[in-house]
């Protein structure tokens, strides 16, 4: 009986014994096991965030396709707006564009200033690990699940604007609801905040204090961000030379963004539409003539350039993050207690 119940609770003869726990899938061990527990509140409540971000918009582009099928999508019948509520759209572009300054004020600011304010960090600079480590791990782990988090949000967002995306009267393509809301951008701007938020949480060393500053920080980088964005696209030129009156405008391309409109002269030269604004219809005619303008002249960004200017904006921030986690790993080497 004895015999019976251990042969059967004995491994068969010639196997190799299961390693502990590897049933139970893969698991986080040493300095990333370590991050993860410490800040394991704030990185769920990002991925949570995320997901339920997603299922939102996943209803929301459910019945915005149901009223766009009734209109005849993918060619949509010219009164389609006339009814369209974008109300959902607007809060949601909204609260994505506010998750940038958010999540480095909530994550990136305390992610070191909390350690160093309260001592862990010399409990960990006390243990074997280096401080470069820990300082990488933080950074990394943190970085993960930032990008992965802004990055579904804004994938999902994408493919719940896109239906509409060649037409204004939601938001331009070229606006901060949609620029900075789809692609890789959100993560971009997420990524260099928050580890903009570490870099001042390590040098302050003051949780509350950093998060301050971290706000002023993250909204500079939003306003300085705004004013270069449309000089990431190659300005394009159309002219007509039918004159300025109804119907004289030179065709562009479906959702392109306008720059600019200006008359053209008969020697090819450009001058402003309000030059001419006279105020009577025959002393504008008479300038005209005397300027000899012979149609229009319009600067615009096509659409097809949107991915482009995504991509190349966000190698710029993202090169910004590079360079400021360096300065955070170098200055924390030698100075972080």
């Amino acid at each position: 009986m004895s015999t019976m119940t251990t042969a059967g609770n004995q491994a068969p003869t010639g196997s190799a014994p299961a390693a502990p726990g590897r049933a139970r899938g893969l698991r986080l061990g040493g300095m990333n096991w370590l991050v993860w527990r410490q800040h394991r509140a704030a990185y769920w409540t990002l991925l949570a965030a995320a997901a339920v971000t997603v299922v939102l918009i996943v209803v929301a582009r459910q019945q915005m396709m149901t009223y766009l099928d009734g209109y005849g999508y993918p060619h949509l019948k010219p009164d389609w707006e006339d009814r369209f509520n974008h109300r959902w759209l607007d809060i949601a572009a909204l609260v994505i564009g506010y998750m940038p300054i958010l999540v480095g004020i909530f994550v990136g600011a305390p992610l070191l200033a909390g350690d160093l304010e309260n001592g862990t960090a010399k409990l960990v600079n006390s243990q074997s690990a280096s401080r470069v480590r820990w300082l990488a791990t933080k950074l990394g782990v943190t970085a993960l699940v930032v990008a992965v988090s802004t990055t579904v949000v804004a994938v999902a967002f994408g493919w719940w604007w896109t239906p509409i995306k060649t037409s204004s009267y939601v938001f331009s393509w070229i606006e901060g609801p949609a620029f900075d809301n789809t692609g890789p951008l959100p993560a971009a701007l997420t990524l260099l905040t928050v580890v903009g938020g570490v870099a001042i949480g390590m040098l302050l060393r003051r949780t509350l204090i950093s998060m301050v500053v971290t706000f002023g920080f993250a909204v500079a980088v939003q306003v300085a961000w705004s004013q270069v964005r449309q000089s990431l696209g190659t300005v394009l030129t159309v002219t007509s030379d039918k004159g300025v009156g109804d119907g004289s405008m030179p065709p562009v391309p479906e959702g392109a963004y306008v720059v600019d409109q200006s008359y053209v002269t008969s020697s090819g030269d450009f001058i402003g539409w309000g030059s001419c604004a006279e105020a009577t219809e025959k002393a504008s005619n008479a300038c005209l003539e005397q300027a000899h303008v012979v149609g229009w002249g319009i600067e615009y960004i096509p659409l097809s350039q949107m991915a482009s200017m995504q991509w190349l904006g966000a190698s710029i921030l993202l090169a910004l993050t590079a360079g400021i986690a360096a300065f955070v790993i170098l200055w924390g080497r030698k100075r972080l207690v």
